[in-house]
C-alpha cells in the first residue's frame, strides 16, 4: 500500500473513531441472588480478584452471555470481556475467545482505556471547582500563556470540547507520522503542534468540536494548578477513592500482567499491535491501563457522579453544550457535531439518550463504559480483533445489543 493511500485510509478510520465518541450504547438488567458476584468474598474474606460469573446464571446474565457470544461470531472478533452490574451488583462478569492463539481471554486482563480518563478528569476539575481553587470560566492564560486565545479560552471550553482547536488525530500529517512510527515516543508540544498549524474552527466557546488537543492541555493546566502530576491527581482523587487499584498510569507502552493482547489492520496488514506506544493519545500521566471490573466500577461511579456534589454532577452532565454545534461557512457539520438533549458532550463525558458513556478505540483496543442513572445499570465491554473485524468500535456494537436487550425503552442510541 502507498502511502497515499495509507494516509487516507489511516484518515477515514480516525473520522471513523471520532465519529463514534457520538454514537450510542448499553442496557439494563436485573440482580439474581442465584448469580454469585464477581468480587465475591471467601475464607477471611480476601477478595478473588476480576473473575467470570460462579454459579448457576439467571435468565438475563444467560441472555447477555447468549448476545455476547452471536456477537463475537457475527463481528469477527478475537476476545469480548464483559461486566454488567445492577446497582453495583454483579449481574455477568465473563470473557470469551483468546488473548494470543491458545490463550483464553480471562475478566483480569488488562487492557488501554483511552479516552476513559477524560471522565476522570473532568471530574477532578468539578472538584476543584467545588473546593474552590478555580472556577470554570477561568480563562487559561495563567497557566498556558503561549496558547493561542488563551485570554479568551476558559477551563470549561478546555473539558467540553468548545475551544476551537483541531483535533490532530483527524490530521494527515499526524496519521502519516503515527503510521510510519507506531513505537514513537511523543510530547505534548508535539501533539499540540498540529492544530496550532490550521486556524481555529471558530472563536472560542461558540461551537462544539472533537479535540484530543483539548484534554493534553486540560491536564497541563491541572498540574499548574495542583501542583501535581496529573498521574498523582487522578490516583489521589479518582482511582484511589474508587478503588480501582488495576487502574493505572503508564509512562511507557508497557501493560501490568496479565495482559489481553491487541491486533489491528490499521497499516494494512493485521499485526499485532499491544505495544504500540499510547503516548499520543492523551497527556503524559494519564495514560491508562484497566481490566473489565474496574471499567465497570468506573462506569457506575463517574455515571453516578458518586464523587461530586449534585450541583456539580448536574454539570458533568451538560456543561452548556446543549445547542451547541452545527456546520458554519469554516465548520463541516462533520466536525462541529450539533450537540442536543439526546446526544451531547458533557464535561468529560458522553450523554447518549440518558447513558453516561466514554468509548476508547485506538490501535486494535475497543471499549465502553456505560451507565443509566435511571436504573442504577453499569456495562462495560472491551473487545478486540480478528483480520475480518469490520471498522469501528465492536464493543459498542455489543454493548448496544445488550442495551436492546435489557433496557429496550432506553435504547443506546441517539437515533
Amino acid at each position: 500500500m502507498t502511502p497515499t493511500r495509507l494516509s487516507a485510509r489511516l484518515r477515514t478510520r480516525a473520522r471513523a473513531r471520532t465519529a463514534l465518541l457520538c454514537a450510542a450504547l448499553l442496557a439494563a438488567t436485573v440482580q439474581s441472588t442465584a448469580v454469585a458476584p464477581a468480587f465475591a468474598r471467601g475464607p477471611g474474606h480476601e477478595e478473588r480478584g476480576c473473575v467470570k460469573t460462579q454459579g448457576h446464571l439467571d435468565n438475563r446474565a444467560r441472555e447477555v452471555l447468549d448476545i455476547t457470544r452471536k456477537a463475537k461470531d457475527e463481528l469477527h472478533l478475537k476476545a469480548v470481556e464483559l461486566r454488567v452490574t445492577l446497582d453495583g451488583k454483579d449481574v455477568l462478569t465473563d470473557a470469551l475467545g483468546e488473548s494470543m492463539t491458545n490463550v483464553p481471554a480471562e475478566p483480569d486482563m488488562h487492557f488501554r482505556a483511552g479516552s476513559v480518563v477524560f471522565s476522570y478528569i473532568g471530574t477532578a476539575l468539578l472538584q476543584l471547582v467545588e473546593e474552590g481553587k478555580v472556577r470554570l470560566d477561568d480563562t487559561v492564560e495563567r497557566w498556558l500563556p503561549r496558547l493561542p486565545n488563551a485570554r479568551k479560552i476558559t477551563l470549561r471550553m478546555l473539558a467540553t470540547n468548545t475551544t476551537g482547536l483541531h483535533d490532530y488525530v483527524t490530521d494527515p500529517a499526524f496519521l502519516a507520522e503515527l503510521a510510519a512510527h507506531p513505537f514513537r515516543q511523543w510530547t505534548p508540544k508535539e501533539l499540540v503542534g498540529y492544530p496550532l498549524r490550521h486556524p481555529f474552527w471558530y472563536a472560542p466557546g461558540t461551537s462544539w468540536s472533537y479535540s484530543h488537543a483539548n484534554y493534553v492541555l486540560l491536564s497541563a493546566a491541572l498540574e499548574k494548578i495542583t501542583g501535581s502530576r496529573i498521574d498523582k491527581l487522578l490516583e489521589q482523587r479518582i482511582t484511589g477513592p474508587l478503588g480501582l487499584h488495576d487502574t493505572q498510569n503508564n509512562f511507557t507502552p508497557d501493560i501490568p500482567r496479565p495482559v489481553l493482547h491487541a491486533f489491528t489492520s490499521e497499516r494494512g496488514t493485521y499485526e499485532e499491535s499491544t505495544f504500540w506506544n499510547p503516548s499520543w493519545t492523551t497527556a503524559p500521566g494519564a495514560v491508562i491501563t484497566t481490566h473489565i471490573c474496574d471499567l465497570a466500577r468506573s462506569a457506575q461511579a463517574i455515571g453516578s457522579g458518586e464523587l461530586l456534589s449534585h450541583r456539580a454532577y448536574r454539570t458533568l452532565l451538560n456543561p452548556r453544550t446543549v445547542g451547541l454545534g452545527g456546520a458554519t461557512r469554516t465548520c463541516p457539520a462533520t466536525v462541529c457535531l450539533k450537540q442536543t438533549p439526546v446526544f451531547h458532550f458533557g464535561l468529560g463525558v458522553i450523554i447518549v439518550n440518558g447513558w453516561v458513556v466514554q468509548n476508547p478505540s485506538f490501535s486494535g483496543y475497543a471499549a465502553i463504559q456505560a451507565y443509566l442513572p435511571s436504573d442504577r445499570l453499569a456495562i462495560a465491554v472491551s473487545a478486540t480483533k480478528t483480520a475480518t473485524t469490520p471498522d469501528g468500535n465492536m464493543a459498542e456494537q455489543i454493548a448496544k445489543r445488550i442495551a436492546d436487550a435489557l433496557a429496550p425503552e432506553t435504547p443506546l442510541t441517539a437515533a
